[in-house]
């Protein structure tokens, strides 16, 4: 009986963590587009909370539990989105706004294989240029720091992107993340 009171609530909440963490990375892949393997992980996830809310319920006098249960949706929040950014999957396009040092900049990201999109333009302060680039998510440090090492008040802007059709105009970077899901489709 000892052993349940200690070990039960160490479960549950390691427990929340995996199917709160695999409901984080399955709606990743569903905003990517990944339709094949949302639903795997939704299956495991379910099954995880429904093994877990049963426990609970048999247990329903227990505050340490619903605690532990709490915690886990908590930790497993955030380390779902630890995940997300280890994974980095997709692509993402990133808009760069810059008044000095423009030209090389652009020279810097052609010399790392990037693709992109020059516009002139006016902000607030005067003639800027407008840099577009669409590039695998796993770049993106990288791209970052070659932009602030030329030009560290350069604005820019990410976002994230469901589907850009790259026609081998985005670069020559071999990572291609879950490709084998996309001959799938």
């Amino acid at each position: 009986m000892e052993m349940n009171l200690i070990l039960l609530p160490i479960l549950i909440f390691i427990a929340r963590i995996l199917d709160v963490s695999l409901g984080t990375i399955r709606m990743i892949f569903i905003s990517k587009g990944l339709k094949y393997l949302a639903p795997i992980l939704g299956f495991f996830e379910v099954l995880i909370w429904i093994i877990v809310v049963s426990k609970l319920m048999s247990n329903v006098n227990s505050s340490v539990l619903y605690v532990a249960y709490a915690a886990g949706f908590a930790a497993g929040t955030y380390i779902g989105m630890l995940i997300e950014d280890k994974l980095s999957i997709g692509k993402v396009l990133v808009r760069i706004s810059v008044q000095k040092e423009s030209a090389k900049i652009i020279e810097k990201l052609k010399e790392l294989n990037y693709s992109m999109t020059v516009i002139n333009g006016q902000g607030y302060n005067g003639k800027i240029k407008m840099i577009l680039c669409i590039i695998n998510k796993k770049e993106l440090n990288k791209l970052v720091l070659a932009v602030k090492g030329i030009n560290s008040k350069a604005f820019y802007t990410i976002e994230d992107l469901r589907f850009a059709a790259d026609h081998n105009i985005i670069g020559k970077s071999p990572y291609r993340p879950l490709g084998f899901i996309r001959k799938f489709k």
